[in-house]
């Protein structure tokens, strides 16, 4: 019996040639499906955060921006401003507030009259009719010879340059058909009414009356739509 014989074979196998039988291990399947595995989940949940930051940094900015413009351009009411212009409709709206509260009563504005037509009396008919309209009158007359004969229109309303939104817009609503006009160099805060070639009438009491109101009535303030 060789000495290569497994015992317990009692000779009946042998093993010849000069090879020996190699003896490997059993592979670790289980282990190396499991690191595969493994390997696996992290790139996975690697790559979704990186989706995530994406979004994040293109997709998901955008949305909100998109929420925000749509937010600005409504506005309540028919007139529905453009984006970027709903502070300065806000803006526009005070402001008309403002210039409303620092317009004059016709009782704290004294008006001179007078006359550059041919026509006679028409200073003195005029002053007394704008004096029960509430007005101040201060100088009736003839008008200054830089304008007598000069004036075509219905008439012209000359006042200080402090009067440019202030008396002149008052005392426009009383002839609406003037012009107007305001010297640097003006001293005072009176404002004069120089009738012209082309004067018929003042502008009817009614009709004065609500441009008056509407020119010293306060503006409602501009309101957004809910959730914006």
């Amino acid at each position: 019996m060789s000495m290569l014989t497994p015992p317990g074979m009692g000779g009946k196998y042998r093993i010849t040639g000069d090879k020996y039988p190699r003896m490997r291990p059993h592979r670790r399947r289980g282990r190396l499906a499991v690191v595969v595995v493994g390997c696996g989940a992290v790139l996975g949940v690697a790559g979704w955060g990186t989706l995530q930051l994406i979004d994040v940094f293109t997709g998901g900015g955008g949305a909100a921006t998109a929420a925000g413009a749509s937010c600005s351009r409504d506005t309540t009411g028919p007139n529905r401003t453009k984006a970027g212009a709903g502070p300065s409709a806000s803006a526009a709206v005070s402001l008309s507030a403002s210039a409303a509260g620092a317009v004059p009563r016709p009782a704290q504005i004294t008006v001179n009259v007078f006359n550059a037509t041919t026509r006679s009396g028409l200073a003195k008919t005029t002053a007394d009719e704008l004096k029960k309209r509430g007005f101040r009158i201060g100088e009736v007359g003839n008008a200054p010879k830089q304008y007598d004969k000069k004036v075509t229109g219905a008439g012209l309303l000359l006042g200080p340059a402090s009067s440019l939104n202030t008396s002149l817009p008052v005392l426009a609503t009383q002839l609406t058909a003037a012009e107007r006009r305001t010297d640097a160099a003006r001293a005072g805060t009176a404002v004069d009414l120089i009738i012209g070639n082309g004067f018929k009438a003042l502008t009817g009491q009614a009709d004065a009356a609500k441009a008056l109101t509407a020119l010293t009535a306060p503006h409602p303030a501009a309101t957004t739509k809910k959730g914006c």
